[in-house]
C-alpha cells in the first residue's frame, strides 16, 4: 500500500511530462515513458499544460512591457506562444480551414487536411485569427496578462472535451496525422476542468459567467459543425477548436473590459 502511494505522484508527474512533450516544445526528462495508453491518460493534464504555456506568455509580456511599447510586447508574447508550442494548434487551424473550406466531399476534405502545404483558406484563417488576438490583447492593456493565462487553459479544456462527444476519424497510415489521445476515460474530463474552473473565482463574477457562456457556445457550435462536416474529430479539428475558442474568449473578455 505504501509503495503504491509513493508511486502515484511519480506516475502523475510522468503523465504531465508526457502531455507537456506532445503539446509543447518544452524539454522533458528523456526517461519519460510513452505508450498510446499513457498518452490517453496524459490528456487529463492538457489544460494544466495550457495554463503553464499561458503563464510563460504572460511572463514575456510582463517583462517586455517594461522595455518596449505595449503593441510590440503583446506581439512578442504571442510569438513566444508559437515557439513554445511549435505552432501546433495553428497548424491544425490552417489544415482545418483548407480542408473544410476547399473540400466538397468527406474524402476530399480529409485529403486536403493531410497535405502539408498551406492553402488560401488556411493562410487567411491564420492571419485573421492572429491579428484579432493581437489587437484584442493590446486593447485589454493590463488585463492581458491575466487573460493570457486563463484563456490558454480554458480553450484547451474545451477542445479536448470534444473528444468525449465525437468519434475519432482515423486517417490512413500514410497521412499527415498528429499524435493525439483517442480513447479517453471519463474521469479525465473531471481532471481537465478541475485545473481551470476554480481559477474563475479570482475574476469578477460577471466576467466569469460571460466566459463560461462563451465556452458552452463554442463547444456546442464546434460539436454540431464538426459532426456535420466529418462526423467526428481529428487532431487538426481539435487544434482549430482551441484557436477559435481562444479567440472568442479574448473578444468576450475585451467586450466586458470596455464596459467597466
Amino acid at each position: 500500500m505504501m509503495r503504491q502511494m509513493l508511486q502515484w505522484p511519480l506516475r502523475q508527474w510522468q503523465l504531465f511530462c508526457l502531455a507537456l512533450s506532445f503539446f509543447s516544445r518544452i524539454p522533458v526528462p528523456g526517461s519519460t515513458p510513452y505508450s498510446p495508453q499513457l498518452l490517453n491518460q496524459s490528456s487529463r493534464y492538457l489544460s494544466l499544460v495550457g495554463l503553464l504555456l499561458g503563464a510563460l506568455q504572460a511572463l514575456v509580456l510582463a517583462a517586455t512591457t517594461q522595455l518596449l511599447p505595449l503593441s510590440i510586447a503583446v506581439l512578442l508574447a504571442l510569438m513566444a506562444g508559437l515557439v513554445l508550442t511549435g505552432a501546433f494548434h495553428e497548424d491544425g487551424l490552417a489544415d482545418t480551414a483548407d480542408g473544410l473550406g476547399g473540400g466538397l466531399t468527406f474524402e476530399r476534405k480529409l485529403e486536403i487536411m493531410k497535405d502539408s502545404r498551406v492553402g488560401t483558406y488556411g493562410l487567411v484563417a491564420l492571419l485573421s485569427v492572429f491579428l484579432i488576438k493581437w489587437q484584442s490583447l493590446l486593447a485589454l492593456d493590463t488585463e492581458a496578462i491575466r487573460a493570457l493565462v486563463l484563456v490558454a487553459g480554458l480553450s484547451r479544456a474545451t477542445a479536448v472535451s470534444l473528444t468525449f462527444v465525437l468519434p475519432y476519424q482515423q486517417l490512413d497510415a500514410v497521412s499527415k496525422t498528429k499524435p493525439i489521445a483517442t480513447s479517453l476515460q471519463k474521469s479525465a474530463l473531471l481532471w481537465i476542468w478541475l485545473f481551470v474552473l476554480p481559477l474563475l473565482y479570482f475574476i469578477p463574477w460577471s466576467l466569469a459567467l460571460s466566459l463560461v457562456a462563451t465556452l458552452l457556445f463554442c463547444f456546442s457550435l464546434l460539436f454540431f459543425y464538426y459532426r456535420s462536416q466529418l462526423q467526428g474529430y481529428t487532431g487538426d479539428l481539435l487544434g482549430a477548436a482551441q484557436q477559435l475558442t481562444e479567440l472568442s474568449l479574448y473578444l468576450v473578455w475585451l467586450i466586458w473590459w470596455r464596459q467597466q
